[in-house]
């Protein structure tokens, strides 16, 4: 299995990757780890990236997403993804990769935002995230997760969805709390 948490900065997908990669059995790969050091540089100064920008840190991913395929892995990665254009890079590079889109207000990724410390990405670019951010539609069958309950409940509810065995027992259990 090969899961694709996208989303805005600030959504949760480094968080709920971890969690979900440990609940699948999986490893996780951060998505930001990909970004050239330029990249970094300029969101570190406050300005958005460009799609010129993005599309060689895409590519390396899309690699990275073959190659996990090739091999049978099972990984998670984190990517913000917020374009059909991106994604449809990261789906061409393996029929099993699955789209989970952590959705939220800009209020609540906002209000994260400001509490997060330590992360290169400044909350003041989160407004291009959302005016970027194209929702995956249904032709790309993806998994829409609302990001304002608990990250285990969250994990839980993409279990679910994927169809993991040991995830239905986990949602049932977390729902009956």
């Amino acid at each position: 299995m090969i899961v694709l948490l996208m989303g805005v900065s600030g959504a949760g997908k480094t968080t709920i990757g971890e969690l979900l990669a440990a609940a699948l059995g999986a490893s996780f790969r951060e998505g930001d780890a990909f970004h050239p050091p330029a990249n970094v540089e300029k969101m570190s100064r406050g300005e958005p990236l460009t799609d010129q920008d993005r599309l060689p840190w895409l590519a390396t991913i899309a690699a990275a997403i073959g190659a996990a395929d090739e091999a049978g892995e099972n990984v998670v990665f984190a990517c913000s993804a917020l374009k059909r254009s991106y994604r449809d890079i990261l789906r061409a590079a393996s029929a099993r990769l699955r789209i989970v889109h952590l959705s939220g207000s800009e209020q609540l990724v906002r209000d994260r935002l400001a509490a997060r410390r330590g992360h290169f990405m400044p909350p003041t670019l989160l407004p291009s995230q959302f005016r970027t951010l194209e929702p995956p539609d249904s032709g790309e069958l993806p998994i829409v997760i609302d990001i304002a309950a608990a990250p285990d409940a969250i994990v839980a509810r993409i279990c679910a969805a994927l169809g993991h065995p040991e995830a239905g027992a986990s949602a049932r259990a977390e729902g009956s709390r």
